[in-house]
């Protein structure tokens, strides 16, 4: 599949990866819809702030209903499907939720994209599923381990999504990408919360565990191994790691940051942030062999060259005022 004359419709469009998706399928010659979750105030998410706007057909509504999506999805070429639930603190007091958006989601659009004969389908998952790494690199054969609702409920998603295929021959791939970062992303996560805190003048920020060690990746790079597996057709029916091969502790990440921002800011433990024990993950790393060989496709930013670029755009004061950096987001 290549992008000249094709019909994407991404779900999930108005949050942080959505968002830069969005973007790059329109600079590649995509007619894309774009899917903001319904609401009463007609609020597109971070759609709002894309240059490509006007190049876009935008709709609001949820993929938790069925009739919905089997609506969004008539005359689509491709799907990518990142509508979900993703915050892991929240999973653990509304777990009830995730279900319903991440596998029942899930499996409204890959029936869907059945119905309406849908020629791809990139399904999103996380490399949460796997938990805390047996062996690394993790690749994609790697046991999973659901240690929070949160990721059981993205190895639910994952099976049914896969089921289609096996079951109804759905052209489709689940991409399983490794921690992202970048601008617009949520303060939930650790990058832009340190980079936010101190962007705001703070001297003291207090963080859970910071020994875990992640794969970081900046967001262009993991959309360009989304469209990458969308235009594979070897690809079809394969779970897929997107990744850098590259492994950093959470500490040595922020302590980068703390050097880049030229500040002296102090890290405290708040014991409050620390997960259940059992529910940490405490290394991640990809092993992206098989995209690589199914693609040829290989990160363009390094971790240093990432977090420069999403300091630059958390420190204008215009998006800087969007974070509330005094208030812990789970």
């Amino acid at each position: 599949m290549t992008s000249k004359g094709k019909a994407a419709l991404v779900t999930g469009a108005d949050g942080f990866i959505g968002s830069h998706l969005t973007e790059l399928l329109v600079q590649k010659g995509y007619s894309v819809r774009a899917l903001s979750q319904y609401n009463s105030f007609n609020y597109w998410g971070w759609l709002e702030d894309i240059e490509c706007l006007d190049d876009i057909e935008v709709l609001n509504g949820d993929v938790r209903d069925s009739h919905y999506c089997k609506h969004i999805t008539k005359d689509v070429d491709v799907v990518f499907h990142l509508a979900a639930l993703i915050a892991i603190p929240y999973s653990y007091v509304a777990p009830d939720s995730y279900v319903d958006t991440n596998i029942k989601g899930t499996l409204n659009i890959c029936q869907a994209a059945l119905d309406n004969n849908v020629s791809r389908v990139i399904h999103t998952s996380t490399s949460e599923v796997y938990g805390t790494a047996q062996y690394v690199p993790i690749d994609e054969k790697h046991p999973l381990q659901p240690q929070s609702p949160y990721s059981a409920s993205k190895i639910g998603a994952d099976a049914m999504a896969m089921s289609f295929y096996n079951a109804f021959d759905l052209p489709l791939t689940v991409a399983r990408p490794f921690n992202t970062y970048g601008p617009r992303q949520s303060a939930r996560a650790v990058i832009p919360t340190i980079i936010s805190q101190i962007a705001s003048g703070m001297t003291q920020i207090k963080l859970g565990d910071v020994s875990p060690t992640r794969d970081f990746n900046f967001v262009v790079d993991t959309c360009r191994g989304f469209i990458q597996l969308a235009e594979s057709a070897k690809a079809i029916g394969e779970v897929v790691n997107i990744g850098s091969n590259h492994e950093i502790s959470v500490h040595d990440t922020l302590s980068m940051i703390r050097e880049i921002m030229g500040s002296d800011v102090e890290f405290v433990v708040d014991n409050e942030r620390i997960r259940p024990e059992k529910s940490e993950v405490y290394r991640l790393w990809c092993d992206n062999t098989k995209i690589k060989s199914l693609t040829g496709f290989t990160p363009k930013y390094d971790i240093r060259a990432g977090l420069e670029l999403t300091i630059d755009w958390f420190t204008q004061q215009c998006n800087l005022s969007r974070y509330k950096s005094h208030i812990y987001n789970v």
